[in-house]
């Protein structure tokens, strides 16, 4: 089986590479299974159900959430009757919506694909290492491949959870930065793993948003409602190959100019 993630969707530039591209990029790469990461595709914060629908039509299985996955009212509600869009599992107990979900991929099977956010910078009710032992257990009930989509700030928090979980999962798969890091690699215990996925989105830019914007906040320390940016628009992520034990032979890299 071979599952291709695509990291951090920004705004309407990343929605239109995905609609565009990803059809053809699944053919192309033999993608039987796909995950998308849409917790920046509603103007750089957040997910609405209209364009979930819109991620889910183009080819993704699975999409995936992080921090700001309460920033449009209108998903709660979503979320709740949503079997393939999901948010972090360690927010609040009560929180609408599931951080675990199990979808068929294309080649046969199922894929289970759990949702953490890191507890480093960020505010999830409870760590991720609390949680992440039982919700593996349950992922593995099921099916032997598992990915972990971990969006997390630190660069450590995201290696430990990834060795934490070597032999045990498909892959941990960071996001949220929106800069993809060069260690794309399958662990000892046959778990890919990558610190950090990228960006789906316009690159020329500040982690997708106009440049002169963010430096204008930065530089002021001034409020200013920031906009997607425009310019080279490129798919970012990671392809991975998994066995039929659920280990990774292979973990790529993936950049692609929409």
């Amino acid at each position: 089986m071979r599952i291709l993630f695509l990291a951090d969707v920004f705004g309407s530039p990343g929605r239109r590479a995905v609609e565009a591209r990803l059809p053809a990029v699944r053919a192309e790469l033999g993608v039987d299974f796909c995950v998308v990461n849409g917790e920046n595709a509603a103007d750089g914060a957040g997910l609405t159900p209209k364009l979930a629908d819109k991620l889910l039509a183009a080819g993704a299985d699975v999409i995936t959430l992080g921090n700001h996955v309460w920033r449009r009212k209108e998903l709660a509600p979503y979320l709740a009757g949503s079997a393939r869009v999901i948010r972090p599992a360690n927010l609040g107990r009560e929180a609408p919506g599931s951080g675990l979900a199990f979808a068929p991929a294309a080649g046969g099977g199922e894929v289970a694909v759990a949702n953490l956010l890191g507890s480093l910078f960020l505010a999830p009710a409870v760590s991720p290492f609390e949680i992440v032992d039982d919700l593996v257990e349950r992922a593995r009930q099921r099916t032997p491949a598992v990915v972990v989509d971990f969006h997390a700030e630190a660069t450590s928090e995201k290696v430990a959870l990834a060795r934490w979980l070597d032999g045990r999962v498909t892959a941990v798969i960071g996001t949220h930065t929106h800069v993809q890091t060069a260690d794309a690699r399958v662990l000892p215990g046959g778990t890919a793993a990558i610190t950090d996925a990228g960006m789906t989105g316009p690159h020329d830019s500040v982690i997708g948003v106009e440049a002169e914007l963010a430096i204008r906040r930065m530089r002021t320390g001034m409020p200013v409602q920031f906009r997607p940016a425009e310019g080279e628009v490129r798919l970012e992520g990671v392809v991975v190959d998994c066995g039929a034990d659920g280990s990774a032979p292979a973990c790529e890299a993936l950049r692609i100019q929409a």
